[in-house]
């Protein structure tokens, strides 16, 4: 059925029940996913689901139902059970329908790829093949893959309100194992593309980061200048990114609580959320209709604001940033710390006798987000006369985020993109921090 025939069976039972205020929300997507292990496809998939969310507002309270099956009868009977499900919400937090922004970005949408198992297929063992031609220290475990996949959304409410948007995901994975007599060590690459042409690199990169750990050996403890890769920065930046939330801030889960206009970071730190950032997924309205925008999170240290939903930002007397996701939580585009002035090569001289971190480890496992603290596993190269070293491992790293923001003295000029989680993308550039404390040998 499609989605014009079905809102107009939702819109004539939420009239017949006298709704004044309601919205559906459609959604359809479509994936595949090669795998390859040891120069052979050894895992397929594939699938497609679409649904539609329909909530209403019920003396002050909003009701949400869902439903995957598209007959009349059941698209009829989400009316009532949202209408039912508005009477159990306890929560005290306002929620509207949204009447529509004045403006929305007109984005260029990215074509959708369309699902090709031969294509897919090729490409991984390409792919795969290509990691094994660079090194004949290549080991069993070594994995390639390619994935893509689309979504479309559309969303129409009481106001009149009709937004539709698509858009295609498409991208690689590399994880090299190498073995060089009795030791072991390993690299890994992930990028958006859909040929070899676009996937080769993350090849090359990824054996060559997995070759360059071997013969790792332990560093001193103590305190030392430290350089953080854009990619485990990132990380840290993803581990960490909910204390922007202010759902969090308002759960009294973040430390960023009440600081907005107040310095939370260096003054070299600026940190953004970009829906229309070129070469990813870009949307010109969040998941309640909101029209999106480029935002400044925190700018040369400052904190300009949280990011907020319909709800949020009524309980703070402000407007929604164009963050909000469905069923009232709070979503991220293309999350980054923004780029700086400083080279690779300058990074290292500033930090030389320090370490280059490439690599931490169970980062869920040892960080607080509501503290900020962590304490992980790191590996890397020590910097000798401002270049990278021997390769050093089995180190610990152990701070504060909060205190780490203040404690950034120089952003490198080259942001390291990566997904993290559904369609949220998070960045960084390589950056350098006087001194940090490392529990090693």
């Amino acid at each position: 059925m499609k989605f014009e025939s079905m809102k107009e069976i939702i819109v004539r039972a939420a009239k017949e029940a006298g709704l004044d205020e309601y919205e559906l929300y459609y959604y359809a997507d479509e994936d595949m996913s090669v795998g390859a292990l040891k120069q052979e496809i050894d895992s397929f998939s594939s699938g497609n689901s679409q649904g539609i969310d329909f909530r209403c507002k019920v003396n002050g309270k909003m009701g949400y139902a869902s439903t995957e099956l598209f007959e009349e009868e059941e698209l009829t009977a989400l009316v009532s059970r949202a209408m039912e499900n508005a009477k159990s919400i306890e929560s005290d937090d306002e929620v509207d329908i949204f009447p529509g922004s004045p403006k929305y970005e007109k984005v260029e949408i990215k074509e959708p790829p369309v699902p090709n198992a031969a294509q897919m297929t090729e490409v991984t063992l390409a792919l795969q093949n290509k990691v094994y031609s660079l090194s004949d220290k290549i080991a069993d475990g070594t994995r390639s893959s390619a994935s893509c996949g689309k979504i479309e959304t559309c969303l129409y409410n009481s106001y009149g309100l009709e937004l539709t948007a698509s858009y295609g995901l498409q991208y690689g994975v590399v994880q090299v194992n190498v073995k060089d007599g009795d030791e072991a060590s390993f690299g890994f690459e992930v990028a958006e593309g859909a040929t070899m042409e676009e996937l080769g690199e993350i090849a090359d990169k990824a054996v060559a980061e997995a070759l360059s750990k071997l013969g790792a050996g332990l560093v001193e403890t103590g305190h030392y200048p430290i350089v953080i890769s854009g990619k485990q920065m990132r990380s840290l930046l993803s581990t960490f990114s909910s204390v922007f939330s202010s759902r969090a801030a308002q759960k009294g889960l973040s430390l960023l609580a009440g600081k907005e206009g107040e310095k939370i970071a260096a003054d070299c730190v600026t940190i953004m959320d970009d829906p229309f950032r070129p070469g990813s997924i870009q949307a010109a309205f969040d998941g309640e209709g909101v029209a999106t925008s480029r935002k400044c999170i925190v700018e040369n240290g400052t904190l300009n604001t949280l990011l907020y939903n319909l709800s949020t930002a009524k309980k703070a007397g402000r407007e929604s940033t164009g963050n909000g996701a469905r069923h009232n939580g709070i979503r991220f585009f293309n999350f980054y710390i923004a780029a700086g002035e400083a080279s690779d090569e300058e990074l290292l001289r500033k930090a030389n006798g320090g370490i280059y971190i490439t690599e931490v480890k169970g980062l869920h496992a040892g960080a607080n987000a509501t503290t900020g603290d962590f304490s992980i596993e790191s590996a890397g190269f020590m910097i000798e006369d401002g270049k990278l070293g021997r390769p050093v491992k089995s180190f610990t790293i152990a701070g504060n985020f909060f205190e780490l923001l203040k404690q950034i003295d120089t952003v490198g000029n080259d942001v390291k993109f990566g997904i993290s989680g559904g369609s949220t993308m998070f960045g960084s550039p390589d950056v350098y921090i006087p001194q940090m404390s490392v529990a090693g040998k």
